[in-house]
């Protein structure tokens, strides 16, 4: 009875894990509006960058957490190892970026490999840059939304339903706002994004959560939690810096201070959501 009991409960947190995922998807249509404002287009943009930088404190604190209780435990030799993991995702989020960018936009792609691959290729290499910067926001986004999974399914593995489901709720809460914060920057673009791009950025996006949430239950090694968290990190700070590029563009500074004010709001607003519950 007892096991039936816990499998019950663990396939709801599953299902309601993939459920806070998906809720990302509530704000991506907006991706879709047509020819809207200029202070209107700006606006999206910042909160978009508020959001942003929100989570790249909340992201940088998680992942720091495993660093400094190594050093307080005494244990230098995990210490050395986190924080060269730490460091390195970091690395790899925000400078890898770079390259990876560089290369899809430039024109050798379709010189470099052959057959199918290179047709994807040189497909994504033509994209509008605020579509490959889409799909950064949704990248980085997805690599902290795992780490979320984790929490959620390592809680269901020891039993806690309760705190699970808390931060399910809080999660679902805060990926709603993620999904505005992917498609802010394409908000009235020549390009409208097509519902498939809108799908497939709320899967790499949202989809992560529900991945976390079934890896969590099995296993989950502070290790990985680390390398996740740094390479969202180095991810999300990248996408700020080039928000910010387009921010300036807009020359609307009073609307792009008061946007990034209210990202960063909506941000901590669905964080106390979590503290609120004892999460």
């Amino acid at each position: 009875m007892l096991l039936a009991t816990i499998h019950m409960s663990t396939s709801r947190v599953l299902l309601l894990g993939a459920i806070a995922g998906f809720t990302i998807f509530l704000g991506l249509p907006i991706g879709r509006m047509r020819n809207p404002a200029p202070r209107l287009r700006a606006g999206l943009n910042a909160v978009a960058i508020g959001i942003l930088v929100f989570l790249l404190f909340d992201v940088l604190a998680h992942a720091n957490e495993p660093v400094e209780t190594a050093i307080v435990g005494g244990d230098w030799g995990r210490f050395a190892g986190y924080a060269a993991l730490f460091a390195g995702g970091v690395a790899i989020g925000l400078i890898g970026l770079v390259y990876y960018d560089r290369f899809m936009g430039g024109e050798a792609v379709g010189d470099t490999l052959g057959g199918e691959t290179d047709e994807v290729l040189t497909g994504m290499a033509a994209w509008a840059p605020a579509k490959r910067l889409a799909l950064f926001i949704a990248l980085g986004i997805g690599l902290h939304n795992f780490s979320e999974g984790l929490a959620i399914g390592q809680s269901a593995a020891r039993g806690e339903v309760s705190l699970a489901l808390a931060l399910i709720i809080g999660f679902g809460l805060h990926n709603a706002t993620e999904g505005f914060g992917i498609v802010g920057p394409m908000a009235g673009e020549a390009e409208m994004p097509s519902w498939q791009f809108l799908i497939a950025m709320g899967l790499i996006g949202g989809g992560p959560t529900f991945l976390g949430t079934v890896v969590g239950h099995e296993w989950v090694n502070d290790g990985l939690f680390i390398a996740f968290l740094a390479l969202a990190a180095g991810s999300i700070l990248y996408v700020i810096i080039q928000l910010l590029r387009v921010a300036a563009r807009h020359g609307l500074d009073e609307v792009v201070m008061w946007g990034i004010f209210l990202g960063i709001v909506l941000g901590f607003a669905t964080d106390y959501v979590l503290v609120a519950a004892g999460a």
